[in-house]
């Protein structure tokens, strides 16, 4: 199926099943433990053994020996698996660093030899047997000394050229009010519940591979081409997957050792990283260096606004690209945004939820608060002042949805905007300091190809497979929610079967693509069903309507089971895009509020309330959207107050590579979360009518934390996370 004009009318407009606020059909395989996870396939592999995963020990250099013989004659061990008998792997087209190092070294921790035994203390004991020697190179580990000589763009680098709109020097040096300020972001951990873990098994010279992965066909192409196999020799199965947030795009070193230490050992074998290797051998969001520069009329026009980042990543990767929201968000027609690569040799830099937009919010969101306070304006009238309904740098295309100024409104009435102070510390509870924040929200949508495959069979039952995953975000119960519209079933008549690469290619789970794509992909494939079945009961399918488990055309009606009496009825088909996201800009908007307190005597910041609103297409399902915004604000929270992955700049790895000493938010530290959804729906999107949402409710947070603690105590901090030595020295007299 050609999505190339807007939606009309269709058969989810009904809205019986969709966008209702529904449990998690999967939810009880979690809550009893039956959900099967990589690690457990204890229902399909038997007699598995273990895999531990050796890391290396320094971040740049080369292995010149490596002594493996004491660790071989361990008690249970296997086999050992190095670059060195590995035999020849390619990289992967997602991966920056190889999977397995030797013997060159990328990057600290990665894995350089993979131990298999019997049992997983076994594997463990024989790797800290294994003796390896290092010649040490001089390593990149800076970022800010490194941008410093980082070029703004170059020819394949992976850096965009800079983006220009109009005079953005001459009207900024024209501006009557003008800031100029620099923001850092620094390197975080996807630090999900479930660590990367696979189990492998060989048939032959086919593969199977049981792996936490968010994009199925991804990984099993990376995996064939790594190893130099038939991508038909390969096949990924992930049903459930404990937490991605990105990290879980690409396939990573569990997969690809799992494989080869089963290769090696001759039986199935399961690997997971440990928690120390998460942080290093896999990737993570990279940190950033931000200048923001506005110029604005006495009356708060924007009449300039530029925003430049600098990231690092290893050789031949690419930069966080922070300033895409600043390319759409607000007015102003003399325009610049730049980004700056520099090469690092610390661990790889890639997706991490709401990649670009995330951080790039973090900055730009403090800088609005800090223009509309030297202005004298309201930070909501300030925003909204320079609200646009075109693309600022293209006025010829148009927003195809865009309630960012209704979100702020609808969020300053719910959140009692109106009795916020503008002038910080004049709010007090005891020795508590009361501040306000907000923030706007923003988050481009994506349209990707996306088939599935629908089976109704001879009792009225509809099976949905595609290889879409669920990574907790509620995928299995609105692709069945989709089915049941559209086949006018019961949820309770509906299977899904996810996360298999036998499926049919979905568009997979990240970058708040996954829920409109994978739907619209199952739109679809129910479509074509319904042409099936309709011709099986002597319908015309243009006038049939399905639903109550019949078809009824005129005053003709017959059960659905009874179109497949003869024999099951299958149906397959592919979403696929025109341009209309090309002719109008997709997008998703909101608003964030947050409420804290801070110590008046010791600084020590507690957040009381947020809320945010958030206009995105059609809300698929309110209950599971609900649990992924208030999740990405929870992410935000963290990102603003406490996640921080510490550079030891000298050797070059991140030192609080585990739960111990990277700190992530706990529930004593996020209050009641209030979530609003606008009634809204975007026919330009695909036939659901959705947008993405998840993301949406991570961007703008940190800078709504920001802007509350500066309302409370008057301290500006523009380098995140906002801790204790950031905001003492700056604080008011304690009395």
């Amino acid at each position: 199926m050609k999505f190339d004009t807007p939606a009309t009318t269709n058969p989810i407009d009904r809205l019986k099943v969709v966008g209702k606020a529904t449990d998690r059909i999967d939810g009880p395989l979690k809550t009893t433990g039956r959900a099967p996870y990589a690690y457990e396939r204890h229902d399909a592999v038997q007699n598995p053994a273990y895999g531990y995963v050796l890391g290396s020990g320094i971040a740049k250099g080369r292995i010149i020996g490596m002594d493996l013989e004491e660790a071989e004659a361990a008690p249970g061990v296997l086999a050992i698996v190095t670059a060195e008998n590995a035999g020849k792997l390619t990289k992967g087209n997602f991966n920056t660093a190889k999977l397995l190092g030797g013997p060159a070294i990328e990057h600290y921790h990665q894995a350089i030899a993979l131990v298999v035994a019997e049992t997983f203390e076994q594997a463990r004991a024989a790797a800290s047997l294994i003796r390896v020697r290092y010649a040490r190179e001089d390593g990149r580990f800076d970022l800010a000394e490194q941008l410093k000589t980082a070029p703004i763009s170059s020819d394949g680098d992976g850096t965009p050229k800079p983006d220009r709109t109009g005079d953005f020097d001459g009207a900024f040096a024209a501006a009557a009010v003008q800031l100029d300020a620099t923001y850092t972001t620094p390197d975080h951990s996807h630090a999900m519940m479930e660590p990367h873990a696979s189990t492998a098994a060989w048939d032959g010279d086919a593969l199977t591979l049981w792996t936490s992965n968010q994009m199925i066909n991804w990984g099993k192409g990376d995996v064939a081409r790594t190893l130099g196999i038939p991508k038909e020799k390969v096949r990924l199965i992930s049903p459930f997957i404990g937490g991605g947030f990105g990290g879980k795009l690409f396939v990573r070193s569990d997969a690809l050792l799992a494989a080869l230490g089963a290769r090696a050992a001759k039986r199935p074998v399961k690997v997971a990283l440990q928690r120390p290797l998460i942080a290093n051998n896999t990737t993570h969001r990279p940190a950033t260096i931000q200048r923001i520069r506005i110029g604005a009329d006495r009356n708060g026009r924007i009449r300039a606004i530029a925003h430049e980042s600098g990231s690092g990543d290893l050789p031949g990767g690419g930069p966080e690209t922070a300033v895409a929201q600043t390319r759409l968000l607000y007015a102003g027609e003399n325009r610049l945004t730049a980004m700056r690569l520099a090469v690092l040799d610390l661990p790889e830099g890639n997706a991490m939820r709401a990649p670009g937009e995330a951080p790039g919010m973090m900055a730009l969101e403090i800088a609005m608060d800090e223009m509309a306070e030297k202005l004298g304006i309201d930070p909501i009238a300030f925003r909204a002042a320079n609200d646009t309904q075109v693309d600022p740098e293209k006025p010829e295309r148009p927003f195809s949805q865009r309630k960012l100024v209704e979100c702020m409104q609808i969020g300053a009435d719910r959140f009692g905007w109106a009795r916020r102070n503008a002038t910080p510390g004049k709010r007090r509870d005891g020795r508590w300091i009361i501040g306000m924040g907000m923030a706007a929200a923003f988050r481009n949508n994506l349209n990707m190809r996306s088939a599935a495959r629908v089976r109704l069979d001879g009792n009225g039952r509809v099976t949905v497979e595609t290889d879409m995953t669920d990574i907790g975000t509620g995928t299995y119960t609105i692709i069945a929610q989709t089915a049941a519209e559209m086949m006018g079933v019961p949820l309770e008549a509906v299977a899904v079967r996810l996360g298999d690469s036998s499926f049919p290619v979905s568009a997979g789970s990240g970058g708040q693509w996954g829920a409109n794509s994978a739907t619209a992909g199952v739109y679809a494939a129910c479509a074509a069903l319904r042409d099936k079945v309709a011709a099986a009961l002597g319908f015309n399918a243009t006038d049939a309507v399905f639903e109550d488990g019949k078809v009824r055309a005129g005053n003709r009606s017959a059960a659905l089971a009874d179109a497949a009496k003869g024999g099951e009825i299958v149906a397959e088909d592919v979403m696929e895009y025109g341009d209309l996201a090309k002719k109008q800009q997709q997008s998703t908007f909101g608003a964030h509020f947050v409420e804290v307190g801070v110590d008046a005597a010791t600084a020590e910041v507690r957040i009381r309330r947020m809320l945010a609103v958030c206009a995105a297409g059609r809300i698929l399902n309110p209950k599971s959207a609900r649990s992924q915004v208030i999740g990405a604000m929870t992410m935000g929270a963290g990102a603003a107050l406490m996640e921080e992955l510490a550079v030891d700049k000298r050797f070059g790895f991140f030192v609080n590579h585990d739960l111990a000493g990277y700190e992530v938010p706990v529930h004593a530290d996020i209050p009641h979360q209030e979530v609003i959804f606008l009634d809204e729906t975007d026919p330009t999107s695909s036939p659901m009518k959705a947008k993405g949402v998840g993301e949406l409710g991570i961007c703008g947070v940190g800078a709504a934390v920001a802007n509350a603690i500066y309302n409370a105590c008057g301290v500006r901090v523009r380098d995140y996370p906002i801790t204790l030595d950031k905001l003492l020295p700056g604080m008011p007299a304690f009395v």
